[in-house]
């Protein structure tokens, strides 16, 4: 808001997103820490100075922390407001450090596989100047940081205003006792990013938004407003409403509180109103207000694709002496959850089968730094596959994120932790936990409360506690206690891949979620011989008779593993196996067949799933892993970059894995689809199988022509198997039927050589904000414009006009070329490149690929 609409609103919050100077070391030359893990004395703690940031989510003020007098001892230059950051590099936020390489290369490299083989390491600074003019002065002033990686310690004017360790949490801190009204200010944030500190690629840096606030000392508070719907029906709905205010003037004030209702956005239809409410409140002092109202045919908030995921607008204002002071906005949706142990989830009484995916929150080639258009195109691509549910693995995401999935209409199951006091790495956030774990989980909850697409809450994954008996109940309860606390509408869970249902640990949850154990964990004979691990059949049906009143679900599914567009011979005639050299696995390449039969060693193939999930119908349903490629964690080759686990690679190309779950998920759909490809020049008389993924029940497959049999499937079966076919060039032909009628085509032919480009956008028009993103697919092709399936040529990306390249990709692993680079080569036929328009200039810009020996290709994309 600009200082006219402040005057008419009482609150200014605008970006700080343009205009920082950033530094980063990748040792601690700063000679501070958060906390001294490694014992050297050399280093000053801050952890003093920190932990006052966390009073305001800690209920019992005896627990609260007590500030220091002073600062600290060590006087740190960047901290000054004299400091000449002129050398600096100078950037925009969302920022992630690392993301931009180059790649660590082999074993004994400070970050390895597991966190994605880039320089997330080090200490980062962040400095810019803070416009804050004569009549900011009797205002508060609180900097809201939505994310930064991590142990973040924020200055202002040389002096240490707080922080927050946790790198997934938004937070927010009061600038107003250090800022000088009318004067140069200057804000400096530093981050520590530890090595060994994460399972997967954390990225580095300021990699969310940032904001200030400008608001009259009598305001609601910090995500001050929870509204929750009741006795919800097509006829009408009761919504309750409260509202935390918080008096940080130095008198007492009666404040009169007065919120409305719209439809979309506060510049939508007004459907309702609160009584208004006074209050008296004295200096310091919180309070909360409740109030409820009737609405009669309410829009419901509901899962597509069947309903609408309708959204209204609650606007709260505050007025003292009839003077408006402060206006507070929150997007809610009116919407029911009853979650049945036999049936699944219920929303608004209808049964919604969860047919979900597991998300990390890097994107891709952009990295940890959030971009609503990347996020939004994930989203899309999931959404085509069928997919309706995010469990959000394994921590808070992006603000921005959950206003996507309310909006897109996307279930979410939103998690907060990833380990508790056992660690999982060495230097993981178990460190923090014991002090921090009330704060960041009640933070996590109030950000998140209001977003209707939220069904519940995981308060951890996979945690060590699970099997230690009471021990780890008992901080299961502590942790599901806070929860129902701050939240009395949804029901907490955590995800469990060693419980057993004798144990007390799954005792302490509302919802029974389990990882990989539903299937089964090594329990077939393909997988007899892995020696490492746990061995357990399928457990839904035990969990079911311990816990007969709670729902169940599946958080992690599957873990198959693929390369898109590989296919690894012979095929094994099972219908799960684990990776290795003999199995769907070559440890030279680092590539892992698309058969799609093939899974980590504690995995299972999407076909063995399914079984189970069908042979268990009161299961509620599943979160796959993963829905896309993510980097870091690259089972089973420790070499490359990024997973395999994904439906979509890290590019966003599809694997043949995302139609077996387009085939099941979207059974309507007249879709089926072939693999392999038929351009094998080495394989001429030898058997190829070809399998088919349709919602069809029977096919017929040609080749040249002559049928290869009529398959149907059994019960229990998910794909049409040929498994017998001799390779010969030419054209695969395809029909498929469904209940005896004919149902979908498909043929695929034999490619020439490489001989041209392809250049497909997401989107022609893009807006000219320096943010909003165009993904253009480059398709290597023959003569006649088939796919070249192997292709791996060299492409060279350049773009004119008011664009530049960001990044490129091609959804291969083990590709450590760094993400800017111009020159990609192709990976099984396919590459991209992401293009962001300038800010402010509008116009077409030209995306041209060239490779030696190709035709190129241009395609215009128009900034507005």
């Amino acid at each position: 808001m600009s200082q006219r609409a402040f005057a008419a609103h009482g609150r200014d919050r605008t970006s700080l997103n343009v205009g920082w100077r950033f530094l980063r070391t990748e040792e601690n030359i700063d000679h501070v820490v958060y906390d001294n893990i490694l014992n050297d004395t050399n280093n000053e703690v801050l952890k003093p100075w920190i932990l006052p940031s966390a009073n305001n989510f800690i209920n019992d003020a005896d627990k609260h922390y007590q500030r220091p007098s002073g600062n600290p001892s060590t006087v740190l230059p960047q901290a000054q407001k004299d400091f000449d950051d002129s050398s600096w590099q100078s950037l925009d936020l969302p920022h992630d450090w690392a993301i931009q390489g180059p790649f660590y290369e082999g074993y004994g490299v400070p970050i390895g596989g597991g966190m994605g083989r880039l320089p997330v390491q080090g200490v980062g600074w962040y400095r810019r100047q803070l416009e804050l003019q004569a009549e900011d002065k009797g205002k508060s002033i609180y900097l809201e940081v939505d994310g930064a990686m991590s142990y973040a310690m924020v200055w202002l004017n040389n002096k240490l205003v707080g922080g927050w360790p946790y790198g997934y949490n938004s937070f927010q801190l009061d600038l107003t006792p250090y800022f000088d009204p009318g004067k140069d200010n200057y804000l400096a944030i530093r981050l520590d990013n530890p090595t060994n500190s994460s399972r997967w690629y954390p990225g580095g840096g300021i990699y969310r938004n940032v904001w200030l606030t400008k608001v009259d000392p009598v305001h609601v508070s910090q995500w001050g407003t929870s509204i929750t719907s009741r006795e919800v029906s097509a006829v009408s709905a009761v919504v309750d409403a409260v509202v935390q205010i918080e008096n940080k003037g130095n008198s007492s004030l009666r404040i009169e509180i007065a919120t409305d209702i719209h439809v979309g956005e506060a510049s939508g239809k007004k459907v309702g109103e609160f009584d208004r409410a006074a209050i008296n409140l004295g200096a310091g002092e919180r309070k909360s207000v409740n109030g409820s109202l009737k609405l009669d045919k309410p829009r419901l908030w509901n899962p597509v694709p069947n309903q609408q995921p309708n959204l209204y607008m609650a606007v709260t204002r505050l007025y003292s002496n009839n003077k408006l002071i402060d206006t507070f906005e929150t997007s809610f949706g009116i919407r029911s959850l009853a979650y049945d142990a036999n049936k699944g989830l219920l929303v608004n009484g209808e049964h919604v089968r969860i047919q979900g995916v597991n998300q990390h929150h890097d994107l891709g080639a952009l990295g940890a730094a959030f971009n609503v258009r990347a996020a939004q195109r994930q989203l899309e691509v999931l959404r085509e596959a069928g997919c309706n549910a995010i469990r959000m693995s394994h921590n808070p995401p992006a603000p921005e994120l959950l206003d996507l999935t309310d909006r897109m209409g996307f279930l979410v199951m939103d998690e907060v932790f990833d380990m508790w006091e056992l660690q999982k790495t060495p230097y993981d956030m178990h460190l923090t936990f014991a002090q921090w774990h009330e704060p960041i989980l009640r933070a996590f909850l109030r950000r998140d409360r209001n977003h209707p697409s939220i069904i519940a809450w995981s308060i951890g994954n996979e945690v060590g506690e699970q099997t230690t008996g009471e021990t780890g109940a008992a901080i299961a309860r502590t942790l599901h206690d806070i929860v129902r606390e701050e939240d009395v509408t949804r029901l907490v869970t955590a995800s469990m891949n060693a419980a057993e249902p004798t144990m007390p640990f799954p005792a302490a949850l509302d919802i029974i979620s389990l990882n990989y154990q539903g299937e089964g964990i090594r329990d077939t004979p393909a997988y007899s011989h892995l020696n490492n691990g746990r061995r357990t059949p399928p457990q839904y049906p035990a969990f079911h008779a311990a816990f007969p009143d709670k729902m169940m679900l599946s958080t992690e599914t599957a873990a198959a593993l693929s390369t898109r567009g590989t296919y690894l011979f012979p095929v094994t005639d099972v219908i799960s196996a684990p990776v290795n050299d003999t199995s769907g696995g070559n440890s030279t390449s680092m590539h892992v067949s698309s058969y799609e039969l093939y899974s980590a060693d504690f995995g299972s193939s999407v076909d063995k799933v399914f079984t189970s999930l069908d042979k268990n119908p009161y299961v509620a349903g599943e979160f796959v892993w993963s829905g896309w490629d993510y980097l870091g964690e690259p089972t089973p080759y420790y070499s490359a970059r990024s997973s395999y686990f994904g439906l979509i690679d890290l590019a966003g190309f599809k694997k043949d894995r995302f139609f077996l779950y387009q085939s099941r998920w979207r059974p309507d759909l007249r879709m089926a689809h072939v693999l392999p490809h038929w351009t094998w020049p080495d394989r001429v008389g030898e058997v190829t199988p070809v399998h088919v993924f349709t919602a069809a029940d029977e096919g017929e497959l040609f080749l040249n022509g002559k049928s290869q049999g009529v398959v149907k499937k059994g019960e229990f079966e998910y794909r049409l198997r040929w498994d017998d076919v001799v390779y010969e060039p030419g054209e695969l032909h395809l029909v498929t039927y469904k209940d005896g009628e004919e149902w979908a085509n498909a043929t695929v032919v034999t490619a020439g050589e490489a001989a041209q480009l392809q250049l497909q956008p997401d989107r022609s028009v893009i807006s000219a904000d320096g943010l909003d993103l165009s993904f253009v697919a480059v398709r290597v092709t023959d003569g006649q414009g088939n796919t070249v399936p192997e292709a791996a040529n060299a492409i060279t990306f350049s773009v004119s006009g008011p664009g530049e390249l960001v990044a490129t990709d091609n959804g291969d692993p083990t590709d450590l070329a760094s993400f800017p680079s111009a020159e990609r080569k192709a990976f099984s036929g396919f590459a991209l490149a992401i293009v962001r328009g300038k800010r402010g200039s509008s116009g077409r810009v030209t995306v041209t690929a060239e490779g030696t020996g190709l035709q190129s290709a241009k395609t215009i994309i128009t900034t507005r």
